[in-house]
């Protein structure tokens, strides 16, 4: 259980960034996450409530931002609870070689879960019938891409089998819920921009690493499943 740091991902960091805080499921019991009844319940909770509006998308520009949404597909992968993910092919405008979910932007008269499952299905020919949508999380927003990003959050039954489109998608692979919050996994950074200081999320995999919207997104993830209840 050593190697880790990540994979070979280009992460632009500027020169006076700083590390942040431990994440709060360091002292928690994370027993959770080894059940994805659990899991899914908790969920299913956290999408009925009242969902603590994100501050950023006060911004004057995120009005001008264009409307995507994302699908974070949990699944069982050999009896253990684990979501899917992909890394984006090279030749893409944006975001290129970034480990990402399925998703992109909502054409116009869909529902954010509407374009999350279809999008998944292009990418990665993942069945639509497989997929039990069990709510939404905080919509974030991306700078870089303007966008406004939904994600939808599913329960996929079954280990369907997954192809990346190659026009679109590098690889497809899933991560154990569990092996996010290794402690050698996850670290938290400040970084300063133009638009002020901004809280990143890193999860370091032996052979990949995730930040940016994705990361932002994991760490919600494992923050509402982690939750004392």
């Amino acid at each position: 259980m050593t190697h880790r740091r990540g994979g070979a991902q280009h992460i632009p960091r500027p020169d006076d960034w700083r590390f942040g805080d431990a994440p709060h499921w360091q002292s928690l019991d994370l027993s959770v996450l080894h059940d994805i009844d659990e899991i899914e319940r908790r969920l299913v909770v956290h999408a009925n409530g009242t969902v603590q509006p994100n501050e950023e998308l006060n911004q004057e520009w995120v009005a001008e931002a264009r409307a995507a949404a994302v699908l974070v597909p949990l699944m069982l992968v050999n009896k253990v609870p684990s979501v899917l993910l992909t890394r984006r092919a090279d030749h893409l405008r944006s975001h290129a070689g970034e480990v990402s979910f399925p998703g992109g932007r909502m054409e116009e008269g869909e529902l954010p879960h509407h374009t999350a499952i279809r999008e998944a299905y292009e990418e990665v020919a993942l069945p639509i019938q497989m997929v039990n949508v069990l709510g939404t999380m905080q919509p974030i927003t991306t700078f870089v891409s303007n966008s406004h990003i939904t994600p939808v959050l599913a329960r996929i039954d079954g280990e369907p089998f997954l192809e990346g489109d190659v026009g679109e998608v590098a690889r497809v692979f899933t991560v154990p819920l569990i092996e996010l919050t290794r402690p050698d996994t996850y670290r938290s950074e400040w970084w300063s921009t133009p638009r002020g200081d901004i809280n990143l999320h890193f999860f370091e995999l032996d052979d990949e690493t995730i930040w940016g919207a994705t990361g932002r997104l994991l760490y919600q993830l494992l923050s509402v499943v982690t939750a004392q209840h």
